[in-house]
């Protein structure tokens, strides 16, 4: 047991490591926050499918919070009650949710087939909280920044499909190349990345 928990806090350093110097390999990058990194939380979610579920929350919160960190610039200028719910929204819940990836293990014959859809799972998780987010916390730039044909619409209307489209247009991507990425990584290398870990009884 012992052993156990050594191997998998060695690993989860490793690869919450590799997510984080990943996170600042941005194939697009939206002006008010956002981008599509190099498959930035797949290190996490493959430790998630490999090591369970408490295991990769664990690791996802610990990932959320060096996204915090590196992320404080974003958050000057605004109110407290915006802050607070930035942290929890946009990082802690948001990064925490990657966890969720190892969910399918187990109840998939095909490990490729578990991981993607756990990845998309986890994925659309980390959506549902940047949209809150954008809905509720910073709606104010709904007005300014969306688009002019929808201007008319009543203010709330307005701010969440603001939220929805401005952050669906960068994590919408991001997922969809996460899935594709651990799809083949776990079709082609999938028996090494479990490799001494239990596999369930009807898991291929």
């Amino acid at each position: 047991m012992k052993k156990h928990t050594t191997e998998n806090l060695a690993l989860a350093g490793l690869l919450i490591a590799l997510g984080t110097v990943l996170t600042f390999i941005k194939v697009f990058h939206l002006p008010y926050g956002g981008s599509i990194n190099l498959c930035a939380s797949l290190p996490v979610m493959v430790f998630a499918y490999r090591s369970g579920l408490k295991w990769g929350l664990g690791a996802g919160f610990t990932f959320s919070v060096l996204q915090l960190l590196f992320g404080l610039d974003a958050l000057k200028g605004v109110s407290a009650a915006t802050v607070a719910g930035s942290i929890a929204l946009d990082y802690l819940l948001a990064f925490t949710v990657l966890g969720f990836a190892g969910l399918l293990r187990g109840r998939l014959k095909s490990h490729a087939a578990a991981f993607t859809l756990g990845c998309f799972i986890a994925g659309m998780l980390r959506y549902l909280c940047s949209f809150l987010s954008g809905w509720i916390l910073w709606s104010e730039y709904a007005d300014a920044n969306f688009s002019p044909v929808l201007a008319g619409l009543p203010g709330q209307t307005l701010a969440c499909l603001y939220s929805l489209v401005y952050n669906g247009s960068y994590m919408l991507p991001d997922i969809f190349l996460n899935c594709a990425v651990g799809f083949l990584l776990m079709q082609f290398a999938g028996k090494f990345i479990l490799k001494g870990t239990e596999a369930p009884a009807n898991a291929a």
